[in-house]
């Protein structure tokens, strides 16, 4: 019985591997039950045993790739109390997942409107929380605040970073920099 067990999750293993090498190559809108059955070595009957739908894969895809990543920790810089330093710090962390998953991150946030609501939910969620911290305390008017939590929320984006850094070639540190400069530059 432990041997069926371990064969059990050794084989949904296998199917969650598949899938994560398989959104990190071609995207999950391009990726397929065949492809990760075949990918994994396994029928598609075989996938469907161990995940109910698409939605079920896609998620056990995300936790297993996410656990194996260095995520953001806002804790790290949640309680500095200097705006441009929380803000430099948040940034940093945030740019340095980013840029450790790069690959994933594009193929995935590239394929956004084809992923399960319940992703979308979170990813739009963990991008508004994090916005809101960074921009929490800054000081200003009403209107001055509303604007730099907008561009905070860009900055965070990983969209942002890849056009700044990826497709104009700029450093992470630079493009904090520059992003600073705009959040803190102007009302």
């Amino acid at each position: 019985m432990s041997r069926r067990a371990e064969q059990v999750d050794e084989t949904r293993q296998r199917i969650v591997d598949a899938a994560v090498r398989l959104h990190g190559t071609i995207g999950p809108a391009a990726t397929t039950i065949a492809g990760i059955a075949e990918e994994a070595g396994v029928t598609r009957l075989t996938v469907y045993r161990h995940f109910a739908d698409e939605a079920a894969l896609f998620e056990a895809c995300s936790a297993d790739w996410l656990s194996r990543q260095r995520l953001p920790d806002p804790s790290r810089w949640a309680g500095v109390a200097d705006p441009e330093e929380r803000l430099r710090l948040g940034l940093a962390d945030i740019y340095r997942f980013y840029r450790a998953g790069a690959d994933m991150l594009y193929r995935v946030s590239r394929d956004f409107d084809g992923l399960p609501s319940s992703r979308q939910e979170f990813m739009r969620d963990r991008d508004r929380q994090l916005a809101d911290l960074l921009a929490g305390s800054m000081p200003g008017t009403t209107a001055e605040r509303r604007r730099r939590r907008a561009v905070v929320g860009h900055a965070t984006s990983f969209w942002t970073w890849w056009s700044l850094c990826h497709t104009f070639g700029l450093s992470d540190r630079d493009a904090i920099d520059v992003m600073v400069a705009a959040i803190l530059g102007g009302s």
